[in-house]
């Protein structure tokens, strides 16, 4: 039996060592980690040649990272500012040699187009990912929402000509059977999800005391 000997320059060794970098997340984040996994269809046991299910979550989650809603429909010709419907001005009609495809401006709610035959999860599936194990309070679930970039104008007007619509990150907070609607929350600067007082919203933002 011998010992192990350390080599004289094993500091040196140390520093040569390249470790990539870590897909911890260290940064702080009002979202549960669930709500970013993507539903994957394979069975828990694989078959041999099979990569492991989580090995495929992980795989998709990196991708579905990538992409850019803004960026994708760009690349099909759709400026998003352009979604949302406006007042209809007769007045400031633009020329018909400066208009692309119509000289009618854009009337219909995105809702007439709402399709969710290939919806991964239902409303309540989406919702349910804000719930930790051992926890009975709900946090946002992330997404991204067509927002004006003025709050205030689009609370009093979202059809104003002045407004603009961009996809900005946001924490869902509650959905309503009846309206179908999300009820959505901007993040700050830092991706966290505060009210005015600087505290996580939880449960849609209904408290203990009402």
């Amino acid at each position: 039996v011998t010992k192990l000997k350390m080599p004289g320059n094993f500091k040196s060794l140390l520093d040569q060592q390249m470790v990539g970098p870590s897909t911890e997340a260290f940064a702080e984040s009002d979202f549960p980690v669930q709500s970013f996994k993507p539903k994957v269809q394979m069975p828990f046991r694989r078959l041999p040649g099979q990569n492991p299910r989580k090995v495929e979550e992980e795989r998709r989650r990196r991708l579905y990272l990538s992409f850019d809603i803004a960026e994708l429909l760009a690349s099909k010709g759709i400026d998003s500012n352009q979604l949302m419907p406006r007042h209809y001005d007769p007045d400031n009609l633009p020329p018909i040699e400066e208009t692309k495809d119509s000289v009618f401006p854009i009337y219909l709610p995105l809702k007439v187009f709402d399709n969710d035959e290939f919806d991964c999860r239902t409303p309540e599936e989406w919702m349910s990912l804000g719930l930790e194990p051992g926890s009975s309070d709900r946090k946002p679930v992330p997404g991204k929402a067509l927002l004006p970039t003025d709050d205030v104008l689009g609370h009093e007007d979202p059809k104003s000509q002045e407004l603009i619509y961009k996809w900005i990150d946001v924490g869902v907070l509650d959905y309503d059977k009846e309206t179908e609607l999300y009820l959505v929350h901007k993040t700050d600067k830092k991706g966290l999800v505060r009210d005015e007082e600087g505290r996580p919203i939880l449960n849609g933002g209904v408290t203990r005391e009402g």
